[in-house]
């Protein structure tokens, strides 16, 4: 390891103080000289920010000076406090945050770094990196770095700019915790997060910019901005002023594809941003530097500390990108939640970035969960008997309470998710359709959902995939859906569909991806004669009007199929890109007639065949549809788009909306955990309609928390059911709830209560 480094890095935020102080205690031989372009002592502008306890204890135990000198500046608490729309206050234990003012944390930081050894340049702005003298350059110069720019486009940032706007206000009022507010008016509805800092608090004020624009306040600034909003919280502010810090920003999300170029590499906020509403800025900075200053002082080379740095931090960055992405939408979205009740509108307040859930705030504060399950459960009740819940009834899990589809009654929340198996012969489900959907639905799922089954023949995937265009298939069919009613409680849906440009591949493990049958295809047909795979997929025949009405008509007979083999829900798939999909989207759908161009006309034929199909159907049974609420494509459907097709799905008689996404290119949604539940979420808030939730949902403290911060009805598990057919019955023993036994398997119950949870 080299003697001796010189170490340049470019801010006097706290990202670079700290890696400067942490640079110099690990290698007390590194020259460290920190450039800060502000003059020494304008430290701040009176706000405050926020770490959590667990952040400051976990930095306690690496640097207690430090954090000893930061205690008397730091004003604790363990409530947070929600105002809703409506005016409600709920107040939620266990959130075990501290604020103190960033010129409070800027002063001791300097004076930590000094006492290390860092040299700190104030007046210093940097315009060549060249000039530094120094084996390593740090950028902790914040989200409009000067550093970044200069390293060049290997960095390859991309910033994107939130549609809302935010202010910084502060107040000599001192709210007693974290507080979020939310005021409804005739514009819409008002966001604020207040927190003590200081003597006084910090507000944050955040609003789309359109609802800024109706209240006439898009180009108020400074007193007068600050007195309008005043205005707008003046009770929860009994009185006091605010001040405005500046006029109303934007928010700019920063990514970098490298975090390095050379021998420059970026910290904190000119590496990247999280929004706000997540309140860890200053937590990530804390930790990037850390992570770098180790990587340093562990390699002999700088390029493979670089890169250690940035293996070892990337990961937990973009999952808390993704999650203040998901907070920063609710925020904007705020108004879709201000007619849910007191409780259930602070536990989706709470849970809103999809990392918080139902079992975490339930080790904190569990009265308020069970008021939220309470709800969750007397509105189940009401739903499905039209009767309110009996005084004293044990109260279940959320993902345990019924529902009612049209006349259909789910006994729970959870589904198993259509899963193509590619295992029928000539169309025909054969056992292993018995053994794969029978053993899920003895496994305690309230609805066992078949594989897109396809209603003509040309219309499959792979030769193996299943139909309903032939009346054995029924037959084939029944046999299936008798035994799961007989033997369970489940209630078994088929889905619907034709693969459209899609069709006539192999099957998955005999062939690649998308690679056309070599023997024994078909011809495939879309709305336009474009192919999916472009080099390797054929262009499919464009099909004319006669031909739609065809199939159509293909679509009826196999609803009548489903209904003579006893199904009791079907759904129509409209996502992943097959033919139904494909008229939805703009990037297959090209048509120049009445079935193409503006959404509007490419939703004509969906709902005709899902209009022909809901008369066909009976009517005391649910129909449910699956689209892709987003294509991950440029210039594809988007969310906006998803909710305008849910509302029509809604008017031409779909019960639910199943929402998936992506699969209409070959472009691969960026998958992770629960990353489609915020569009269920959306649609169900902004169309009306029930949803179900898919995609990368494998807890049950998951679909528990989904259920009850309403963002869907039903949760629908694909992987996790093929790992494991029981996870229903897993997850009521894990959670105390009985949930029955088939017959057979009754003795687990009858040994486990003689024998314990730890007997044979």
């Amino acid at each position: 390891m080299p003697s001796t480094r010189r170490i340049a890095v470019v801010g006097a935020g706290p990202a670079g103080l700290i890696v400067a102080r942490e640079l110099r205690r690990l290698q007390p031989r590194t020259a460290v000289a920190v450039y800060e372009r502000r003059a020494e002592g304008v430290a701040g502008d009176g706000t405050g920010l926020v770490l959590s306890q667990g952040a400051v204890d976990t930095w306690r135990v690496r640097d207690p000076e430090l954090v000893a000198a930061l205690t008397p500046q730091l004003t604790a608490w363990n409530t947070l406090a929600v105002r809703t729309p409506g005016g409600a206050a709920v107040d939620v234990g266990g959130h075990a945050f501290v604020s103190l003012t960033r010129g409070a944390l800027l002063d001791v930081l300097t004076d930590a770094a000094r006492r290390a050894g860092a040299v700190l340049k104030w007046n210093e702005s940097v315009e060549a990196l060249d000039r530094l003298d120094a084996d390593l350059i740090v950028g902790a110069d914040g989200v409009n770095s000067r550093v970044r720019a200069l390293a060049g486009p290997g960095i390859g940032a991309t910033r994107r700019t939130g549609a809302g706007r935010h202010i910084w206000l502060t107040t000599p009022f001192r709210f007693p915790t974290f507080t979020f507010l939310f005021r409804a008016t005739p514009h819409g509805v008002w966001c604020g997060h207040a927190y003590p800092a200081g003597a006084g608090s910090t507000l944050i004020v955040e609003a789309p910019a359109a609802m800024i624009a109706a209240a006439g306040l898009a180009d108020a600034t400074g007193e007068a901005l600050a007195a309008a909003l005043g205005a707008v919280f003046a009770s929860e502010l009994e009185g006091q002023p605010l001040s405005a810090v500046d006029g109303w920003r934007t928010f700019d999300t920063l990514t970098c594809a490298r975090w390095s170029s050379g021998t420059t590499v970026l910290i904190g906020d000119a590496a990247h941003t999280a929004h706000f509403s997540v309140g860890s800025g200053t937590r990530l900075a804390m930790e990037d530097a850390v992570g770098l200053a180790d990587a340093v002082a562990a390699h002999d080379r700088l390029d493979a500390a670089l890169a250690a740095y940035e293996g070892a931090r990337r990961p937990a960055v973009e999952s808390l990108q993704r999650a203040a992405a998901a907070s920063a939408d609710w925020f904007a979205g705020a108004h879709r939640y201000a007619r849910l009740d007191p409780d259930q509108f602070a536990f989706a307040l709470l849970t809103r970035s999809l990392r918080m859930t139902r079992g975490q705030l339930a080790a904190g504060d569990p009265s308020f969960v069970a008021r939220v399950d309470g709800r969750v459960a007397d509105e189940a009740t009401r739903q499905t008997s039209g009767q309110t819940a009996a005084p004293g009834a044990s109260v279940p899990p959320p993902m345990f309470t019924p529902l009612r589809l049209r006349e259909l009654v789910l006994p729970n929340r959870i589904a198993v998710s259509p899963m193509c198996q590619y295992m029928a012969e000539d169309g025909a489900p054969m056992d292993w359709h018995l053994v794969h959907l029978g053993s899920r639905a003895i496994g305690g799922a309230g609805l066992v959902i078949a594989e897109m089954t396809d209603v003509t023949p040309t219309g499959r995937i792979t030769p193996g995939c299943t139909g309903l265009y032939a009346d054995a298939h029924a037959t084939a069919w029944r046999r299936i859906v008798e035994f799961i009613h007989r033997e369970t409680p489940a209630k078994v849906g088929i889905q619907l569909g034709h693969a459209g440009r899609k069709a006539s591949v192999a099957r998955p493990w005999e062939g690649r991806p998308d690679e056309p049958l070599t023997e024994g295809g078909w011809p495939i047909v879309g709305p336009s004669a474009l192919p999916y795979n472009p080099g390797v997929s054929p262009v499919p025949h464009a099909l004319t009007l006669r031909e739609m009405g065809g199939l159509v008509v293909d679509y009826v007979r196999a609803v009548e199929r489903a209904e003579a083999a006893g199904f009791d829900l079907i759904e129509l798939h409209m996502a992943h890109g097959y033919l139904l999909a494909s008229f939805l989207s703009p990037l297959s759908n090209q048509r120049s007639d009445g079935y193409g161009g503006a959404l509007e006309n490419r939703l004509r034929f969906p709902l005709e065949v899902l209009e022909a199909c809901r008369r066909a159907w009976p009517a005391h049974k649910p129909l449910t549809v699956r689209i892709s609420a987003v294509d991950w494509v440029d210039g594809g459907t988007s969310l906006d788009d998803a909710v305008v097709i849910a509302r029509a799905l809604k008017a031409h008689g779909a019960e639910a909306v199943d929402c998936s996404s992506g699969f209409t290119t070959p472009v691969w949604p960026p998958f992770a955990r629960q990353f489609q539940t915020p569009f269920a979420d959306r649609i169900r808030h902004e169309a009306g309609i029930a949803t179900m939730a898919v995609g990368s949902i494998s807890s049950y403290d998951d679909a528990n928390t989904i259920i009850a911060a309403g963002r869907a009805d039903l949760v629908l598990l694909g992987q996790e059911h093929l790992f494991n057919p029981y996870w229903t019955h897993h997850a009521a023993a894990a959670q105390g709830y009985p949930l029955p036994w088939p017959a057979p398997y009754a003795l687990l119950d009858r040994y486990r209560s003689h024998s314990g949870p730890g007997g044979e």
